[in-house]
Parts: C-alpha cells; structure tokens; sequence
C-alpha cells in the first residue's frame, strides 16, 4: 500500500483487490482535536435516522466468504472492529450529546448491480432509515450505482472510498465525502511535480489505459500532460476483458509500433490493469529507456513480484508516482498511533501495523490478513463522520451536512496525512503528496523512493 485510496474499473474480483487500498498510510504531524465551531444552520428540521440521543448510520461491509475462492486476502471481523471505534465515539459523550447507532449490512459483490440496489440502498435508505451510509460498496461499478441511488435518490450522506470525480459529479454537491484523493487529481498533482523537476522536458508523452478509462483519459490526463506544455502521443485503450488478454496483447503491440514511428518516450499507464507485469514488461522491452508514470499505487506489488523472481533490470525501475505518506512513515505517525490505540482499548489487543505482513490459513488456502486495513478504514471512515458532525452543531440533516461540508475547510484525516481539506467543489479531503519512484534495491523487495518533501497540494 502506498497512500491513495484506489479507484479500479474492471472485474468484480480484481475490483474487490481495492478493499487493500482503504489505507492511507502517511502522516508524520499530530492530528488536531475535532473541532467545535459549528457551521451555518440551513435547516432546523429533524434529519432521518436522528433523535435526541442518537444518530444512525448505515455501515455497508463486503462478505468475503463468498468470494474467497477468486481472492488471496481477508478481513476478519469487520463489523467488530468497525464498532469498535463507534463505541469509543459514544463512550466519550457521542457526537455532540448523540450517540451512533451502527445499521451494518454484509453483501456479495458477485450479487448483480440491480439485487445490490434493493439490498443495500433500499436497505439503508427505505427500509431501516439512517442518516447516513459509510464503507466499501462493493466493486467499482456497483459502487458507482449505489452511490447515486444513495446520495442522489434518497438525499443520504455517503462517506466511501472508490470515487471518481464523475461519480462526485452524478450526485447532489457535499452529498458525498471520500477521505482520500480521486484518481483525476492525483494524476493533475502528478504532471505538476514533474513539470517542477523537468522530468518530461523535451519528451513525448503517451497513455496507456483500459477502455473504461477512456472517459477520465480524456477529460483530466491529456488536458494536464498539454497544461504543462508536454507533446503527447497516440493513447492507447485497451480492452481488457477478465483474465483472457490476448485481444489486449495484441492491440499493445500495435500500439507500440505506433509510438515507436511517433517518437514517444514516456508513458503514462493508468488503470489496475493496465499496469500489470504482463503489460509493463511487453512496453519497457519493446521501448528501451521510455519513462513510466502511473497513478496506481498498487503498482508497488507488481513491481515487488519481478524483484521476487529475480527480474533484471526490473521493468518498474523509475516508475513515477504522486503518492502520499509511505508506511514505514505512518507506522511512526501520531494519526497510526490514535488508531492503533483505539483498536486496542475496545477489543485488548494490538493491531497489525502498516508494515505488518501477516498470513492466515484458510481453509487449506494462505491468504494475506488484511486486519491492519480494516482498522484503518474503520478508523477513517468512523472518524471523518464525527468530524463532520460535530461541526454541523445541533441540527443534524441532510441539508446542513451539505452545509457544513461545502464551508468546512482544513480537516482532520486520521487515517491519512496531515494536509486535507473540503470545500466547495473540493469532496475529496486528502492533499499530501509527494513525489515518488520505485526503486527495486529498497528492501524487502522494492518500494517507492521520495523525491522531494511532502507538500500541500489542494487543487
């Protein structure tokens, strides 16, 4: 894990592989009190889901059982640990004298989009009435339709990973809060840092995306890599369709050919597959020297799996990336420290660390336990709930969450760095970054190399 929150478009199983990317792993700077300065009062009206006492949230979690077979990892006891940092909120007097009220709901991601609808946001929504909706919502697409049927149908808060800025867009603003960063801005971040290096001076820029990243493509990379004065070569979108990537190889050759004859020399690969061993090795073998600059973080255990086999040179040496905070940064962190004790006051035992590489055996099958990012996400997610409302004072709804999240500001990102802010048009909340590169020598088997401090970048 390196520190953005993942967003992945393509099947239901490796779009499950994201639940890893639910933690940041950075922060060096204590993190603040919550705050107590409320914001505007839009609406004096009781919100759903709110009493006197109590707040209810919904809390979506992925059953794993049911897709253990297509997986090499798992997170046990979610709803336990989720919990866990609910009861310490309502220990310490709750939200502003309200107690939470955890509504949790566990799904199969293999469910299709349309039973996933009824069962989760109709569940939340209809059904069971919260206030509002945190968690994993299941794979990319699906969490895309859940969110709009959520925030957007049934004008409920949301706080989840896996956004886009065109999911942002497709529901009412403030409505939904990601405590990371989208993928679009970290690839705007991205081209900033290396213009400021003189990384691509003089170079010839080409993308290398899968087909339903066409659209992000277009609308945000192509614009930032002319913003910064770079040419660019023909994109290439791959159809990638599940494990069989025959048709993708063949259309990468093509393309290859194609930037050979163009002239390019850099390239910019986004999309979880795209970036993976099969793709990387074919392009750095076909076009010795070229540049590589991605804006998936998970192309760390890509390249930690070629220094395992013993790859030389490593295909991922010097690939660039805007990341955040590494782990061996946020395992020393006070935000790692507020968690980590958290966990071990309510259920008495220490949590893995960000570092931790831990193996459980299930069923007859190793998988990595993944407690360390559950307790993360928990910690976030649970956290940046009471930030917001908090803030929002004694009227809790719908409308002042917007409010209050449209006028928020700087705000406290415990499973994150020490720069994140909302605002206006601004929902998702983390802006540390740094500019960084793998380098296959760092041990245990590569990792990402800083190039420079960590900066507040909140555009």
């Amino acid at each position: 894990m390196n520190s953005r929150r993942c967003f992945v478009a393509f099947t239901v199983v490796i779009a499950l592989a994201l639940a890893a990317c639910g933690s940041s792993n950075k922060a060096t700077v204590a993190p603040a009190a919550t705050t107590t300065t409320t914001a505007p009062v839009v609406s004096k009206a009781p919100g759903t889901g709110v009493t006197a006492t109590s707040i209810k949230i919904g809390i979506s979690l992925v059953d794993f059982k049911c897709i253990q077979q297509f997986i090499d990892f798992t997170r046990p006891n979610q709803q336990r640990v989720y919990q866990a940092f609910i009861d310490d909120v309502n220990k310490k007097g709750g939200i502003n004298g309200r107690k939470i009220i955890a509504d949790f709901h566990t799904e199969c991601p293999l469910t299709p989009t349309s039973d996933l609808l009824v069962q989760v946001c109709t569940k939340f929504t209809d059904d069971d009435k919260v206030f509002a909706v945190m968690g994993n919502l299941s794979d990319a697409a699906q969490s895309a339709a859940l969110h709009v049927c959520i925030a957007k149908k049934h004008h409920t808060p949301v706080v989840t990973f896996q956004v886009t800025q065109d999911m942002l867009k497709q529901v009412p603003p403030g409505l939904m809060v990601f405590p990371g960063t989208t993928p679009e801005r970290s690839d705007a971040v991205l081209f900033q840092l290396l213009k400021k290096q003189g990384t691509l001076d003089g170079k010839k820029v080409a993308v290398l995306a899968q087909q339903t990243s066409e659209p992000a493509v277009k609308a945000v990379v192509l614009p930032a890599i002319k913003k910064i004065g770079v040419a660019t070569g023909t994109p290439a979108y791959l159809t990638i369709n599940g494990p069989d990537t025959t048709a993708a190889q063949s259309q990468l050759d093509s393309f290859i050919e194609r930037w050979k004859s163009e002239g390019v020399n850099a390239l910019f690969v986004t999309g979880q597959d795209a970036v993976t061993k099969q793709f990387i090795e074919k392009v750095v073998k076909q076009m010795p020297g070229v540049i590589l600059l991605t804006d998936v973080s998970d192309a760390l255990p890509q390249g930690q799996d070629e220094t395992k086999a013993g790859a030389n040179p490593n295909p991922y040496e010097g690939l660039y990336l805007a990341g955040g905070y590494r782990a061996a940064d946020y395992a020393k962190s006070d935000n790692w420290k507020y968690c980590a004790s958290i966990y071990k006051a309510e259920l008495g035992k220490d949590s893995p660390g960000p570092l931790a590489n831990i193996k459980v055996n299930i069923g007859g099958k190793v998988l990595q336990d993944q407690t360390y990012n559950l307790v993360n996400d928990a910690c976030q997610m649970v956290s940046t709930f009471q930030e917001i409302v908090t803030k929002m004072g004694q009227y809790v709804n719908a409308d002042n969450w917007v409010a209050t999240v449209n006028s928020y500001g700087p705000i406290v990102n415990r499973g994150g760095g020490p720069y994140a802010a909302l605002r206006q048009g601004k929902y998702d909340t983390d802006d540390t970054f740094q500019l960084q590169q793998f380098d296959s020598t760092l041990p245990p088997n590569g990792n990402w190399k800083a190039l420079g401090e960590y900066q507040n970048i909140s555009s």
